[in-house]
């Protein structure tokens, strides 16, 4: 391991095996790609001089237990780059939680660490900023598209409560950062939202944004960077599968088929079965009248939903893993056995398979760190369910499967997403007797736009100008689709819609 100390933006000291080690006057950034050339097996740790009795090196092990893991960690009470970023970036790698291991290309030069080998990878093909926080947030959001995982770590320092100045962000950052990593229309949109939501008219660090050019990477460069984790997240190897199902039987009946010829088989397949109809009972007679290879935990419920349905199904896991299922997926045989080797040698705890419906076709062909999930696709550790759920506020809207993994990136659990592992989605139509649920809304003269599911998602988990950026694309997106064609007359129309979703949103919190 070798530790960068720097200060005022300069290399002061570099240390390696307690040794002091020659280092050039150049750029800090600069400075790591000479050590990772001279010293291509080590891990790198940045830090700033004044920190220096605060690395926390014992839980470096444990922090980078595999090299395409990059980690960071900022001390100051707001980030290099200004929230106004969050008007041209809706993912979720902006609303860092600080207290726990957090999924961000935001890299801080405070404190972090990467491997010399990733370092190598990458020169010649990342600028060198001058500025450090700069080009460590340039390397994250670029590198992250190869396959590179990036996170803000609290486990780097001992004391996080120790408070970092820095000099803030100011828009000229911003608009050059959006021309060099986004499409250039997201220039003007920034542009845009800052003149409505903060009457700036940042004219000049609009204009300037354009003399930098758009920064690109081969997403092949970590390719042959070789993934083993020495972090052990298996040791059971057992797996329950939840599946909630209403009105599928035959195409439950070939998901069962297709866990039955696993290579390595499920303990339990967890059914909740559901019909609303208080005369009903289980259609499900296969479950007893053949023999399946695994038990089945099967229940019955009069109460439709999804949410309901997972949420009863997550309380009969004992298995040391989780298989989140559906009720019309199809997929091979090896797919556990697998997915269990993608967990080990990632030694993540966490999984997002592809997850193609007909005639879709792969797109991300990275190993990544996912900016949504899916709960008809994914493999966690049971363990990492024990203080999340799904929202029954949500049932019968969008965005339950987001939030429920936001919950589980809010517990500290990052989900990797593997486009090798598949899962195909049939879209089987709906059952019989399945009814299209009543919402609350369904009669009101203005009609919440968007669904107060989607604005209860985006209220509780993003910043206030993520929400904003967004109004502003779906007032453009909405009004191609929309039967009002007077702009003034929409807008009015818009943003009493917009005001409706938020307080429906609020009601939805109970």
């Amino acid at each position: 391991m070798i530790i960068v100390y720097h200060q005022n933006n300069k290399v002061v000291e570099v240390v390696f095996e307690e040794e002091n080690i020659p280092f050039s006057s150049k750029s800090i950034a600069f400075n790591l790609f000479e050590i990772a050339q001279k010293y291509p097996e080590e891990l790198i740790i940045w830090c700033r001089l004044d920190l220096k009795s605060n690395l926390n090196t014992v839980k470096f092990q444990e922090i980078f237990h595999q090299k395409k893991i990059a980690a960071s960690y900022n001390l100051s009470d707001f980030p290099f780059l200004p929230e106004t970023i969050g008007y041209v970036d809706e993912a979720l790698f902006l609303n860092v939680k600080k207290d726990i291991t957090y999924p961000t290309w935001q890299m801080s030069g405070d404190v972090g660490g990467i491997h010399a080998e990733v370092l190598n990878a990458l020169k010649n093909h990342i600028n060198i900023d001058s500025d450090f926080d700069y080009f460590l947030h340039s390397m994250g959001k670029l590198a992250s598209l190869a396959g590179l995982l990036c996170y803000s770590e609290p486990m780097l320092i001992h004391d996080i409560s120790k408070n970092i100045k820095r000099r803030k962000g100011n828009d000229f950052w911003v608009f050059r950062f959006v021309k060099q990593h986004y499409r250039t229309r997201w220039v003007f949109l920034l542009f845009l939202n800052l003149l409505i939501y903060e009457k700036k008219f940042s004219i000049f660090p609009f204009l300037s944004s354009f003399g930098f050019r758009k920064r690109k990477l081969n997403e092949d460069l970590l390719d042959n960077i070789k993934v083993q984790s020495s972090r052990k997240v298996i040791e059971r190897k057992t797996i329950d599968v939840i599946i909630p199902t209403i009105g599928r039987k035959k195409y439950l009946y070939d998901v069962l088929k297709d866990l039955s010829l696993q290579t390595h088989l499920p303990e339990n397949v967890i059914i909740i079965e559901q019909n609303p109809n208080l005369n009903s009972v289980s259609e499900l007679d296969y479950l007893t009248n053949e023999s399946w290879p695994f038990n089945i935990k099967h229940t019955f419920t009069h109460q439709a939903g999804a949410c309901n349905a997972r949420n009863l199904a997550l309380a009969e896991v004992t298995s040391e893993w989780v298989f989140l299922n559906d009720d019309d997926n199809r997929f091979e045989a090896e797919l556990i056995e697998k997915t269990f080797e993608s967990i080990s040698q990632y030694g993540c705890l966490a999984v997002l398979t592809f997850y193609p419906v007909a005639g879709q076709k792969l797109v991300e062909r990275k190993i990544c760190q996912a900016s949504i999930f899916g709960s008809g696709n994914s493999f966690i550790k049971a363990t990492a369910l024990e203080k999340v759920k799904f929202n029954k506020s949500l049932e019968f809207g969008y965005g339950e499967d987001t939030e429920f993994g936001l919950q589980l990136r809010n517990n500290g659990f990052d989900v990797i997403y593997f486009p090798n592992l598949m899962i195909n989605h049939l879209r089987a139509p709906i059952g019989g007797f399945r009814t299209k649920p009543i919402l609350a809304w369904k009669d009101e003269v203005i009609q919440p736009k968007p669904s107060p599911t989607i604005m209860f998602l985006k209220l509780n988990n993003f910043t206030l100008q993520q929400l904003l950026g967004y109004k502003t694309v779906l007032f453009f997106k909405f009004y191609k689709i929309q039967s009002i064609k007077n702009p003034i007359k929409y807008f009015f129309n818009f943003q009493k819609q917009w005001k409706a979703s938020i307080l429906w949103a609020e009601k939805l919190k109970g």
